[in-house]
């Protein structure tokens, strides 16, 4: 009888787990189906979901540039530019912008003048002193037409639940929630912003840039992660930070950050995920109305550097008085791989929270750190990325004591196989979060955005869970045989200042 029980509960699971993932299914395909796209004649694509339990609608838009597009000279640019996207128009944020125009041209031309004076090989002191007050005097005029925070103020007043934007290495996004019948507001505001921007308070903002570049030097993980990664990539423009380098900065012109936005935020290089309270019909019109007035420019060409293959081991190091930190990273194929989910499954189990193998092994059992993770995506996703393990030791143990633990771990993934029970845990997980995701209108906008742009189709927002389940315990040991190996690998540490 016990046996019949055993044989009649494994048949009541099996059971169970089909009519989970039917449902889990059916939630997918049911909203997948409701998602309407629309692309004007400049290229610019407008994604839908109509979502009608509550008056909101959030907004979200993707321009497909990060600090991955930056060269030699302008680097944090990309973020730069978001900061002054935020500045308004020829209409939004000046009290007169004919007058302002031309102040903001002399500024432009006296720092011009002031910046090659300065750099000059025998620099005259004087002329410098000169051109500096000119210089303040125009800026500072041109400021006094400036209506300062014009453009949030006016988001604000209409009710605006969240408002922001971020720079990353592949992206540059904003996003926005407003009430649902302030649609055609949103449209109005935001095609100004990206048919005229005004890139005024220019030297004010990137004085906010450059001290946040200085925060960041300040701090000892900021300067591992910096140097780690500029030493993991020696070609490819992942290797310098989102932030830039300080001398860039300190050198970018307003004429860099115009050409810049003409390149690369063109209409075909954005897409606009709209997901909340409206009618997808009513959206397409009002886009055709207000966005197709802005001009057709061809999609930016892609990069050309591509990351080499690395011959051997690299190590940097960072001293500061800071606790000891650790981060082993391996080079792996970008987001469209198809070994891209295995890795997902590789990272969950060996370093997603505390029942994880590091996590287990290193802070629980031997005790040699406080925490222990991995991260599939260490920095962007459309290029090939780092699978990465990070560790901070324990009190009176080593960076050494841990990587030699994690390379135990590692091994051990090499010759066995992950268990049934972990493949099956990091499927539910990433299926949880999958739905619990799409139950928020900004997260689902942001997805339908990115996975556009990264995985060529907004459909995968819905389908890319499905394939999880085709992943196996064999896919994960031959990812972990294939690129967790000594030559593929970089480690970065901080030591301690004594």
């Amino acid at each position: 009888m016990r046996g019949i029980r055993i044989i009649c509960f494994s048949v009541f699971l099996i059971l169970m787990m089909l009519v989970v993932y039917t449902t889990q299914a059916q939630i997918f395909d049911d909203v997948k189906s409701q998602v309407k796209e629309h692309t004007l004649s400049n290229g610019m694509k407008f994604i839908v979901l109509e979502r009608h339990e509550v008056p909101i609608v959030s907004f979200h838009i993707y321009a497909d540039v990060g600090s991955a597009q930056e060269v030699d000279g302008i680097t944090g640019i990309s973020h730069l530019l978001e900061h002054l996207a935020f500045k308004g128009t020829k209409v939004v944020g000046t009290k007169d912008y004919a007058t302002e125009a031309k102040l903001l041209e002399q500024t432009d031309q006296l720092y011009d003048q002031l910046t090659h004076e300065q750099n000059a090989i025998n620099p005259d002191s004087e002329k410098i002193k000169t051109l500096q007050a000119e210089f303040d005097k125009a800026n500072e005029s041109a400021h006094e037409l400036t209506v300062v925070g014009e453009y949030e103020d006016m988001i604000n007043k209409q009710g605006a639940s969240y408002i922001n934007a971020y720079t990353g290495y592949d992206a540059t996004q904003y996003i926005v929630s407003l009430p649902s019948n302030r649609l055609e507001f949103w449209m109005a505001m935001e095609s100004d912003r990206f048919m005229d921007p005004i890139f005024r308070e220019f030297f004010e903002e990137r004085d906010v840039v450059m001290e946040e570049r200085r925060l960041g030097e300040n701090r000892p993980q900021g300067k591992l992660y910096e140097d780690f990664i500029a030493v993991a990539y020696k070609s490819h423009p992942y290797h310098h930070s989102i932030l830039g380098h300080m001398s860039d900065l300190r050198r970018i012109t307003r004429k860099d950050v115009e050409s810049y936005f003409h390149t690369y935020y063109n209409p075909s290089n954005l897409t606009v995920a709209i997901v909340g309270d409206v009618k997808s019909d009513e959206v397409f019109k009002l886009a055709e109305t207000y966005f197709s007035r802005i001009p057709s420019e061809p999609k930016p060409e892609p990069l050309r550097t591509e990351e080499p293959e690395q011959w051997g081991e690299r190590r940097v190091s960072v001293v500061a008085q800071a606790q000891p930190s650790l981060y082993v990273g391996y080079h792996r194929p970008n987001i469209r791989s198809n070994e891209s989910l295995a890795f997902d499954g590789l990272a969950n189990i060996l370093g997603n929270g505390r029942s994880s193998r590091l996590y287990k092994s290193l802070v629980k059992e031997k005790k040699i750190a406080i925490d222990a993770g991995a991260s599939n995506s260490f920095v962007g996703d459309k290029y090939p990325t780092l699978f990465t393990v990070y560790v901070t030791p324990a009190k009176d143990h080593t960076t050494s004591e841990c990587l030699e633990a994690i390379e135990a771990e590692i091994d051990k993934l090499k010759v066995e196989l992950v268990t049934d029970d972990e493949l099956t845990k990091f499927k539910r997980q990433t299926k949880k979060s999958a739905i619990d995701s799409i139950k928020w209108n900004d997260w689902t906008a942001a997805l339908l955005t990115y996975n556009d742009v990264i995985l060529g189709d907004w459909k995968e927002t819905y389908d890319r869970i499905k394939k999880i389940d085709a992943v196996t315990v064999a896919d994960i040991q031959s990812i972990a045989q294939k690129y967790l190996i000594q030559k593929n690998c970089t480690i970065g540490e901080i030591v301690s200042e004594k």
